[in-house]
């Protein structure tokens, strides 16, 4: 069973990807995702993707806003699609690709257009803007399967709020890496951040 936890790594060099996608795996974090504006990201995304293959990680990609961004991600040997927004054609075209898509909801509205579409699940964007609160409102009215993690706003820090409130998982960008972060630094964030996760959610238990 996998952690819930997408790792958001903004920024990442390819001469890094290798060894920040290990330093993630051995803290148990095995989702990563490398944001389209990050520099050369198709090139970390292939290097994250031949490294941890045996791992069973799910490399992809984040802040994917058309479909040729898909394609290529796809070729890159990505299977994951997150984005900010919610749009249709990004999230079918995903979907009939049998990769995984994450788009970005606020409202119900976005919601349930997402997952019409055939969203794996539900990226809750801006986290901070929504809170606990507003994911609480927004689960009244989904339908009791879906996977809504919290993104921007969520952390160590809160994670047993979020996860009272619903939330199924999240996506950690700037507290787990920044670009020039020394390796050592960004392994013990990872590890903080699998602890706190562990005992908000009692994964394994």
């Amino acid at each position: 069973m996998s952690r819930a936890l997408i790792a958001i790594l903004r920024g990442l060099q390819p001469s890094e990807a290798e060894a920040v996608g290990a330093v993630l795996l051995d803290a148990g974090i095995t989702r990563i995702e490398v944001p389209m504006n990050s520099p050369q990201p198709l090139q970390s995304i292939s290097a994250l993707v031949r490294s941890t293959r045996d791992a069973g990680a799910l490399i992809g990609a984040g802040t994917v806003l058309n479909k040729d961004q898909v394609d290529v991600v796809a070729t890159a040997g990505g299977r994951l699609i997150v984005s900010p927004n919610t749009d249709i054609e990004v999230i079918s075209h995903t979907h009939s690709l049998k990769m995984e898509s994450w788009p970005g909801v606020f409202t119900p509205t976005e919601a349930f257009a997402a997952l019409k579409a055939g969203a794996t699940g539900l990226k809750l964007f801006p986290g901070s803007l929504a809170g606990p609160e507003g994911l609480k409102a927004l689960r009244a009215v989904l339908p009791p399967e879906t996977q809504v993690f919290a993104v921007g706003g969520a952390g160590p820090h809160n994670f047993s709020q979020w996860i009272a409130a619903s939330a199924d998982g999240f996506g950690i960008g700037s507290a787990l890496y920044k670009p020039g972060m020394p390796m050592n630094e960004i392994a013990q964030r990872a590890a903080d951040i699998v602890a706190a996760y562990d005992e908000a959610s009692s994964y394994g238990v």
